[in-house]
């Protein structure tokens, strides 16, 4: 069923795009695969998905080590800065920077072995207290400031909306999102892009891709509802 869902859940990214006018290819579909067994990953892989998210360091290591090199990992959890340095080598990108002393850290680490970490700036839109992320209003001084880092690009913004029963509630924080990085984007700031827009998950990515995600990390719609006692 595993690769089944990936096909449905491509499907329904094209007709999103074709109703709003944009290219499928701009959206990548992260599989989030926390919690999950290794042998999920390898079936779902029979789809031709190569982008899987992880919540926790130790187990994006370990699936790392078990599985094909070509995959792209995506740090997409709250990351402690004790951790960083076992991402360096590992990480395509990293969703959740929030602050300047991870950045600091990030730089550190991925300096040691002269590497670039692409990072994405973590945005709490809903001013939710249970969740992490920067308030929007600082986000532009932050990436101000990691953008004098060497070694770490930020390549866009990254949201967790509310969970809701109904997508469409989320719309405004994914349409302020976008705006937010249009608007920093306007500011050509040296050695940042806004070319990721990461928002979206099961419940609500049709809605995002409406408005201009380019990744939407969904796990429950495809490897089904997780068991967080094993």
């Amino acid at each position: 069923m595993i690769v089944e869902n990936i096909k449905e859940i491509q499907n329904e990214i094209k007709e999103v795009c074709d109703k709003v006018g944009r290219d499928a290819n701009e959206v990548t579909l992260i599989a989030v695969s926390k919690t999950k067994p290794y042998t999920d990953i390898e079936k779902a892989l029979e789809s031709g998905c190569l982008d899987y998210g992880e919540n926790k360091v130790q187990e994006l290591d370990q699936k790392y080590d078990l599985l094909p090199k070509n995959i792209n990992w995506h740090m997409i959890g709250h990351l402690q800065r004790n951790k960083v340095k076992y991402l360096v080598g590992k990480a395509k990108m990293i969703h959740s920077v929030d602050s300047l002393r991870l950045a600091n850290q990030i730089e550190k680490e991925y300096a040691k072995k002269d590497m670039i970490a692409k990072v994405l700036i973590e945005v709490n839109m809903a001013g939710e207290e249970s969740k992490f992320g920067i308030k929007p209003e600082e986000t532009e001084q932050l990436i101000r400031e990691i953008s004098n880092l060497e070694h770490v690009r930020v390549c866009g913004l990254m949201t967790i909306a509310p969970y809701t029963l109904n997508p469409e509630d989320n719309r405004i924080y994914f349409k302020k999102l976008r705006e937010l990085s249009v608007d920093i984007g306007s500011k050509n700031i040296d050695n940042v892009t806004m070319s990721e827009l990461s928002m979206g998950m099961s419940g609500d990515y049709k809605v995002a891709i409406e408005e201009g995600s380019t990744m939407i990390r969904v796990g429950t719609k495809i490897f089904g509802e997780r068991n967080y006692n094993i």
